[in-house]
């Protein structure tokens, strides 16, 4: 109607505020859905409604264009755009191109009726159908057709019901045509007052400069259907080769479905303003906490959800807008560190599985990253500043993974690590093995299990000398021997026995062999029933620890072999519990610290 005004000044006064209603009638089970547009005459109703397939859109967009006499395709020599109309409008722009929308209305109702009247027209008209290959056409009354514009009166079948509660429908309008150009207004009751629906208006078509911080909050509420307030908020059109408007909000709180084995995003994507689904595959898995609106003015509406996003210009939309987001949080890292480490802390387990997934972004994820080390307290750190402080001769960036931090923190394995003052990252989230076992290292740095594999520390200094004397060649050989003596007795239990300067203050450890994977990644496979044979690990003993020395000494006496067999034993089976394992032989594992007790008791 707004086009045709512009052609005929007559009905200039008629095209007013274009506006749709929604009346509910519960009583007569009836919903009435109505415009102000152009309407249609009795030869519309029939090309339009009366035949499957018959698009009155398509028919509008052609006769837009501007025809030649010489020719029904040219125009005085000048093509079309593919994909534009005569008006300089894409045609994709308006829906109803197929001409098979309109029958969807009788999933619901029994029989519906479309009463229009075309703008000039003094005569109104009637069709109507049960939808079962039949329909009527007559003349109506003055009274009953509208004014100018066309009225779908819907008559409810039983199962069909729900619609007709208000509740419902404001859902369903706020959802699909929340942002549509045209006002959208709800009658409860005939009679009732209009309850206004949308506003014809949608927040990411207005100038950031336009928007509130309080509507910002508001719409951000209203995508994610939380209480909090975003953390941060992103704002921008992009324009070129694709044109499309974002606005993307990181929670201020962890969403109930963040961890969701489906990994999914709650991205909504529209096509000019017309929501097409609200579960969109914009951002990868690892950014799914992510609310985010794509409004794209370059994607058809008249395909499937699905196909929409098989498009290459979705896929080039899901590209620059994950590569805008992880720019916007490393900007936020850089210039407010307080509020970054916030989003951080409620994220930093689900960006980091983009560690393990997006090869193509890992080094811009680990300038971001932060982990928890034992020489940062309450703080994280960066692996910038892990590398900056490395300690001389320290060649790689050491890491030890579990499922508590507090317990890794204090585990024996990074006991020589502390005493020579370097530094150890803190693995505690499980997807943490994934991410590191495949990690080649950062700034030249590799990364390197502080459990797995033999270390060699001695050409790194201690923060403090050693108080204690140098030891006697007796005792080292004494020492190698009970290693060789533990090796015999846990025979087929464990890969070696060997001595090492990993510890400093327990007498033994249990580490993962060199080659295959860290004992953390190795259990959680195996809890899914996704690893194999599990490996046997190596039992590393401190050679300066009283308790090792000691039991060496024994040895060399030819003490009670039998003595000697159960503290071994005793000595594997305290590094597993040390390591968050159990004893494989529980009884026995009682049994000898009983004995243990008992000798020393008698």
């Amino acid at each position: 109607l707004r086009f045709e005004a512009l052609a005929n000044p007559d009905l200039a006064a008629v095209a007013g505020a274009a506006c749709i209603t929604i009346t509910i009638d519960k009583d007569a089970s009836i919903l009435t859905i109505e415009d102000n547009g152009i309407g249609m005459n009795d030869r519309d109703l029939v090309d339009a409604l009366g035949t499957i397939a018959n698009s009155g859109t398509r028919a509008y967009l052609e006769k837009l264009k501007p025809q030649d006499p010489g020719s029904a395709n040219s125009s005085d020599g000048n093509e079309e755009k593919e994909g534009e109309t005569g008006a300089g409008q894409p045609a994709a722009n308006l829906i109803g191109q197929f001409g098979i929308g309109f029958y969807s209305a009788f999933m619901v109702a029994d029989t519906v009726d479309v009463l229009s009247r075309k703008v000039g027209d003094t005569q109104g008209w009637k069709w109507s159908s049960e939808g079962k290959g039949e329909y009527t056409l007559a003349e109506t009354s003055a009274d009953d057709a509208p004014a100018a514009g066309t009225r779908v009166v819907l008559h409810m079948r039983e199962d069909a019901r729900e619609f007709l509660e208000t509740w419902k429908l404001e859902s369903i309008a706020r959802q699909y045509s929340g942002s549509i150009t045209i006002p959208v207004q709800l009658y409860e009751k005939p009679g009732a007052e209009a309850k206004e629906l949308t506003d014809g208006s949608a927040l990411w078509t207005r100038s950031k400069n336009d928007i509130s911080e309080d509507e910002y909050k508001e719409f951000y509420r209203e995508i994610s259907r939380q209480f909090d307030e975003p953390d941060a908020t992103i704002h921008w059109r992009a324009e070129g080769r694709h044109e499309y408007t974002v606005v993307a909000f990181v929670p201020g709180s962890r969403p109930m479905d963040l961890f969701d084995p489906a990994r999914k995003g709650r991205s909504r994507l529209y096509v000019r303003r017309v929501l097409i689904t609200d579960d969109a595959d914009v951002l990868p898995g690892w950014l799914r906490f992510v609310r985010v609106v794509v409004d794209s003015a370059d994607m058809p509406l008249n395909v499937s959800r699905e196909m929409v996003q098989k498009t290459p210009v979705f896929a080039a939309i899901q590209k620059a807008v994950t590569n805008r987001v992880l720019q916007e949080l490393k900007k936020l890292a850089k210039d407010e560190p307080e509020k970054f480490n916030k989003i951080w802390d409620n994220f930093g387990a689900v960006l980091k599985e983009g560690l393990y997934e997006d090869f193509e972004r890992r080094d811009q994820l680990y300038e971001i990253a932060r982990f928890a080390t034992t020489t940062s307290g309450d703080t994280k750190r960066t692996l910038a500043e892990y590398v900056k402080d490395l300690r001389p001769n320290q060649t790689a960036i050491y890491y030890i993974v579990g499922d508590d931090a507090k317990r890794l923190a204090s585990s024996p394995q990074i006991e020589g690590f502390k005493k020579r003052g370097m530094e150890v990252l803190i693995l505690s989230d499980p997807v943490d093995s994934f991410w590191v076992s495949n990690a080649l290292g950062f700034d030249g740095k590799p990364f390197k299990s502080a459990t797995q594999g033999a270390v060699d520390l001695k050409d790194i200094p201690l923060t403090e000398a050693p108080e204690t004397p140098e030891e006697e060649p007796s005792a080292a050989a004494n020492v190698a021997a009970f290693v060789a003596f533990a090796k015999q007795t846990l025979e087929g239990e464990v890969e070696d026995v060997r001595i090492t300067d990993r510890l400093a203050d327990s007498p033994a450890c249990i580490v993962a062999p060199e080659t295959g994977m860290d004992r953390r990644l190795e259990r959680l496979l195996a809890e899914h029933g996704k690893s194999g044979a599990a490996s046997k690990p190596v039992l590393e003993l401190n050679p300066g620890h009283d308790l090792v020395k000691g039991l060496a000494d024994t040895l060399a006496r030819q003490g009670d072999t039998s003595m000697l067999t159960d503290a071994v034993w005793l000595l594997f089976d305290e590094s597993k519990l040390m390591d968050g394992e159990q004893p494989a032989d529980m009884a026995a594992f009682a049994r000898r610290l009983f004995g243990l007790m008992t000798r020393a008791v008698g």
